[in-house]
């Protein structure tokens, strides 16, 4: 048990110390190319962690998928993250997994799999607080803006949403939703450190050049908050 805390806190000071900018996968959104063309982009831009978000693949093909995004994000020394499926996590040897709101209970997460990172979404004030309690390591705040990830969504949280979740909180968050590299001096005013970003990087001319330019940014407005 102890090889697995020390595995898992590992893991999260990793997290905490060196992601700022949160890559996350859509291949339908991407132009074109595949999700593995994406991961190549996104980590010769520097990014820290990525996570495969499919909800179109089956089994077979997300499990093959996450074993070659597993290898990449090792090779290139970034921490890998599975949207929703522990079992893919698990099998691929992920660093962790992020939870939305319908799938797994996080506690039951965290018994089964104690080395992983485990990231919740947060659309209320109630999840926030109740995170840390639910075992998980970081958690979400968004949707903020109109994103084309969610669909039938009416009501975003905005950027004022963010003083008031992670005052709840004592645990690392992103923060998601319709994101674009103007929201950033707002963003990190309110105290967001981790971006998270799936339209901006997805649909990019050049991938990692918009990685690398996201980054910097990130590192600029956080020097200067």
């Amino acid at each position: 048990m102890q090889e697995k805390t020390d595995l898992y806190q590992q893991r999260l000071r990793k997290f905490i110390e060196e992601v700022t900018l949160y890559p996350v996968s859509c291949e339908r959104l991407a132009m074109g190319r595949d999700d593995i063309a994406w991961l190549d982009g996104v980590l010769a831009g520097g990014a820290k962690i990525v996570q495969l978000r499919d909800k179109e693949s089956d089994g077979l093909r997300l499990c093959e998928k996450a074993k070659i995004f597993r290898q990449k994000t090792l090779e290139a020394g970034a921490l890998f993250i599975v949207n929703d499926r522990v079992d893919i996590a698990l099998i691929s040897g992920a660093d962790g997994v992020h939870l939305g709101n319908s799938d797994l209970p996080a506690p039951e997460v965290r018994a089964l799999a104690p080395d992983l990172i485990i990231g919740v979404s947060c659309n209320s004030e109630e999840q926030a607080a109740s995170a840390e309690r639910r075992g998980a390591s970081y958690f979400n705040i968004g949707p903020l803006y109109t994103t084309q990830t969610k669909d039938g969504l009416s009501t975003f949280l905005g950027p004022g949403a963010i003083p008031r979740f992670s005052a709840l909180s004592p645990l690392p968050f992103t923060v998601m939703g319709g994101i674009k590299k103007e929201h950033i001096p707002e963003l990190t005013a309110m105290g967001a450190r981790r971006l998270a970003v799936v339209t901006a990087l997805t649909c990019a001319d050049d991938i990692a050049a918009e990685t690398r330019a996201w980054l910097a940014a990130i590192k600029q407005q956080t020097t200067l908050a």
